[in-house]
C-alpha cells in the first residue's frame, strides 16, 4: 500500500496556516462524486478511475469543510490560490494518527503558548509537490453484524458473544446502514433512514445529540472508529462564523449537526468535492443555537476514553482547547443570578416553543454532566488552574442549587402551599417569590407517597411543575440528586409506570398542556398538541437512559420491563421517532420512520444491561469533595448552615 499526503485545513481564525503530513489512510479514497453516503455492508472499490482524496480545505467566503480530488496528477505550492482564496490549517484534520498540527507543542504545559486569539502558533510550512498511491479496500467479503465498523480496517475488536434475536440484528442492520461516510471514513449516523420519505429535511443529516446513542452502541460493540471521527470532526466545526442577522454565536459553540455534500471542485475539470457543511441553528426551526450540543460532546468525549481506554484522544491539544472553548462559553459571567444556565426556548431536545425558556432541568442536567467529565479530563496547569477553580465553584454551586430548589415531593408540595409570600430579606424561606396557587391541581393526587422528582423549570414567582423524564434522569446518571433524590424519581417511575411508560417507554413530559395552555405557551403549535411529540408525546429514544439510571441504582429490572414494552412494537412499527396519545398507543402523526436514535437507544439498553461494568463506567457516584467545596451564601453571615450537609454528611471510611 502507498501511502499519500493529506492536506488539514482548519477554520480557527486569524491564524492562517498550511500544514502537510503523511498519513497511509487519513484520508483514504472517496466514492462517486454523486454518492453522499455508502453503506457499511457494502465497502467496494472506493478510488474509480484512478481519483486520488489529496486533502481537505474551508474557503473564507464560502463557509464549508471539504475534501478533494483530482483524476489527474497536480503540483500544489505555498501561496497558490484561487480568486485570492486561504487555505486554513487544520490541527484536529489527522484523525488517524495522535500527533496534531500542533504537534511539537504537545509536551508544553501551558495551552496560552498554543491557543492564542483563535490561532495556533504553528509556522506555515512550504508544499511542493505531493506523491499519491492507490489505497483500495477490496469487497471480498461481506461485513457481519458482528464484525461491524471495526472490521473493515482489520483491528480486533470485541464480539457479541451471544446470539442475537431477530430484532437486534434488524437494529444493527438498520443502525449500519445509517452511517455517514467523509471522505471514506464514517463520522456519524443520519438521523432518520427512511426510504420512502421523500422529504427528509434536515432528518438526513448527523445531529450531535442524536448520534450520542449510535456512539455508544459502536462503543459498547468495541467499534470505536466512528465515533473518534465523529468527535474530531466535530470539533474541526466548532466556532465557526455562521450568522443570523449579521450576529456570531460566541466562539466554542458546537453546531446543532452537519451533512456531508457532494459538488463540483471550483475550477478544476474532472475533480470534486466532499463538504461538510454544519448548521448552527441559523437554519433550524426557530433560529435558536444549540446549546446542548458541546455538552453532549464532552460527555460523548469522557465516554470514548472510558469505554476504550484510550486516554490519548483527550489529551490531545486541539481537544483540550476544544474542552476549554465550550466551558469559557457556559461559565461566562452575566447577569444571571442563578448557577443555573439561563437558555431560551427550542435550545435543546425539545427544539420549539413549548416554554421551557429560563432555566430548564434538561440543561441544566446535562451541564452538571459536561462539568463532572470536564473536571476529569481538563490537563490542570498554570493556563487551566483558574478554569479548573470556577469549574469546581459552578459543580458545587449547581448541585446546590437544583437539590434545593427543583426537587418536590409530598413534603415539599405541602411547605410550598404553606408558602408566605413578598418576602425581603435574605433568610426568607420563599426565595423565589413563588405563590401557592401555582401548584396545579392535578399535582397533589399524582405525587406518589414514596418518591419525587425535579421540577422542569424555576424563575422568579414561577415553579415549571411538568415532569421532564431526560432532565430526570441525567440527574441520577449524574447525581446530580442526592442518593435519596435519585431512588425518589425511580419510585416515581414505577409508581406511575401508566403515565410514563404505558404502550412505549417513555414520555418525554408529563402532563401534556391542554387546551388554552397549549394555545398560549405553545403558540397553537400544530406539531406539539397535546399528548404530541414535545407536548406528551413518547420517544424510544429515552429508554437507554432509562436503562443507564436503573443499573446505576441498582434497578435493573424496571429497565427490563421497559425493554420488554418497547420489543413489541418498535420493529413492527418501523421504528418511530416518537409516539401518540396518554397511552402512547399511536405512531407519532409526523414521526419519523427509521429514526436512527431510536434504534441505537434500543441497541444501547440491550448492550448495557448485559454489560454492567461497562456501564458503570458511564455514570457517576456521589462526589463528596463538591459538597465539602460548597461556595453558596448560606453559612456565611446569616448563621445558616447549608442544607447539604445536613442531609448527606461525608462519610467517616473515605473509599465510600
Amino acid at each position: 500500500m502507498h501511502t499519500c499526503s493529506s492536506l488539514g485545513i482548519s477554520t480557527i481564525k486569524p491564524c492562517r496556516i498550511l500544514i502537510g503530513f503523511k498519513s497511509s489512510s487519513m484520508f483514504g479514497t472517496i466514492a462517486s462524486p454523486k454518492l453522499k453516503y455508502k453503506r457499511i455492508g457494502r465497502f467496494s472499490k472506493l478510488e474509480p478511475n484512478g481519483c486520488k482524496v489529496i486533502g481537505s480545505v474551508q474557503v473564507v467566503d464560502k463557509l464549508s469543510r471539504r475534501c478533494f480530488c483530482f483524476s489527474n496528477g497536480y503540483r500544489l505550492y505555498k501561496g497558490s490560490s484561487d480568486r485570492n482564496r486561504h487555505l486554513i490549517a487544520n490541527v484536529a484534520s489527522d484523525f488517524r494518527n495522535q500527533s496534531t498540527s500542533a504537534e511539537s507543542y504537545v509536551k508544553q504545559k501551558s495551552f496560552d503558548a498554543i491557543y492564542i486569539n483563535g490561532g495556533f502558533k504553528v509556522k506555515p510550512l512550504e508544499i511542493e509537490s505531493i506523491e499519491t498511491g492507490h489505497d483500495i479496500v477490496k469487497e471480498d467479503k461481506k461485513v457481519s453484524e458482528v464484525e461491524g465498523l471495526g472490521s473493515l480496517k482489520g483491528s480486533n475488536y470485541s464480539r457479541v458473544e451471544r446470539e442475537l434475536s431477530k430484532i437486534e440484528k434488524e437494529a444493527w442492520d438498520l443502525l449500519r446502514n445509517s452511517v455517514v461516510f467523509y471522505c471514506g471514513h464514517p463520522v456519524g449516523t443520519v438521523a432518520a433512514n427512511d426510504p420512502a420519505d421523500a422529504q427528509p429535511l434536515n432528518y438526513d443529516q448527523v445531529f450531535v445529540r442524536d448520534f450520542v446513542p449510535s456512539a455508544l452502541a459502536f462503543l459498547l460493540n468495541g467499534e470505536e472508529e466512528i465515533v473518534k471521527n465523529f468527535l474530531l470532526h466535530t470539533l474541526q466545526l466548532q466556532s465557526w462564523e455562521k450568522t443570523v442577522d449579521c450576529y456570531s454565536p460566541g466562539q466554542g459553540l458546537m453546531p446543532a449537526s452537519f451533512k456531508v455534500r457532494s459538488q463540483p471542485l471550483d475550477g478544476s475539470d474532472g475533480a470534486f468535492e466532499e463538504v461538510l457543511d454544519p448548521d448552527f441553528g441559523e437554519s433550524a426551526i426557530g433560529r435558536v443555537a444549540p446549546v446542548d450540543s458541546g455538552l453532549w460532546w464532552i460527555i460523548l468525549l469522557r465516554a470514548y476514553g472510558k469505554i476504550t481506554g484510550d486516554y490519548t484522544l483527550q489529551e490531545r491539544v486541539d481537544v483540550q482547547t476544544g474542552i476549554r472553548l465550550i466551558l469559557n462559553l457556559c461559565l461566562t459571567n452575566g447577569f444571571d443570578m442563578f448557577p443555573t444556565l439561563l437558555v431560551s426556548d427550542g435550545s435543546c431536545m425539545i427544539d420549539r416553543r413549548m416554554g421551557i425558556h429560563g432555566h430548564p432541568l434538561e440543561i441544566q442536567a446535562l451541564f452538571y454532566s459536561a462539568l463532572r467529565c470536564s473536571r476529569e479530563m481538563l490537563i490542570v496547569n498554570d493556563s487551566t488552574k483558574n478554569l479548573v477553580v470556577e469549574l469546581n465553584n459552578r459543580l458545587s454551586a449547581l448541585s446546590f442549587h437544583i437539590r434545593e430548589y427543583y426537587w418536590v415531593d409530598k413534603n415539599k408540595i405541602n411547605e410550598i402551599y404553606r408558602y408566605k409570600t413578598e418576602e425581603y430579606s435574605t433568610d426568607a424561606v420563599n426565595k423565589f417569590n413563588i405563590y401557592p396557587e401555582q401548584i396545579p391541581s392535578w399535582l397533589v393526587d399524582w405525587i406518589p407517597e414514596e418518591g419525587g422528582y425535579f421540577i422542569g423549570n424555576l424563575q422568579p414567582a414561577h415553579m415549571d411543575f411538568r415532569f421532564f423524564t431526560l432532565g430526570n434522569l441525567w440527574s441520577v446518571v449524574s447525581s446530580l440528586g442526592t442518593p435519596k433524590q435519585n431512588e425518589g424519581i425511580l419510585n416515581l417511575i414505577e409508581a406511575k409506570w401508566d403515565d410514563l411508560v404505558a404502550n412505549m417507554p417513555l414520555k418525554i413530559c408529563f402532563p401534556a398542556m391542554e387546551y388554552e395552555e397549549w394555545r398560549i405557551i405553545t403558540g397553537s403549535d400544530p406539531k406539539n398538541t397535546p399528548w404530541s411529540y414535545h407536548n406528551g408525546g413518547s420517544w424510544p429514544t429515552l429508554l437507554w437512559q432509562f436503562t443507564l439510571a436503573c443499573i446505576k441504582m441498582g434497578r435493573p429490572e424496571l429497565a427490563r420491563n421497559a425493554i420488554a414494552v418497547a420489543e413489541k412494537k418498535l420493529s413492527v412499527d418501523r421504528w418511530p421517532e416518537y409516539y401518540d396519545m396518554r397511552s402512547a398507543r399511536l405512531i407519532g402523526k409526523q414521526s419519523r420512520l427509521f429514526q436512527t436514535w431510536t434504534i441505537a437507544g434500543f441497541l444501547t439498553s440491550k448492550l448495557l444491561l448485559e454489560n454492567p461494568e461497562k456501564a458503570s463506567l458511564l455514570f457517576w457516584e456521589e462526589d463528596y469533595e463538591i459538597l465539602q467545596n460548597c461556595v453558596c451564601a448560606l453559612g456565611k453571615g446569616n448563621g445558616n448552615k447549608c442544607s447539604r450537609h445536613r442531609q448527606h454528611p461525608k462519610p467517616s471510611n473515605p473509599n465510600h
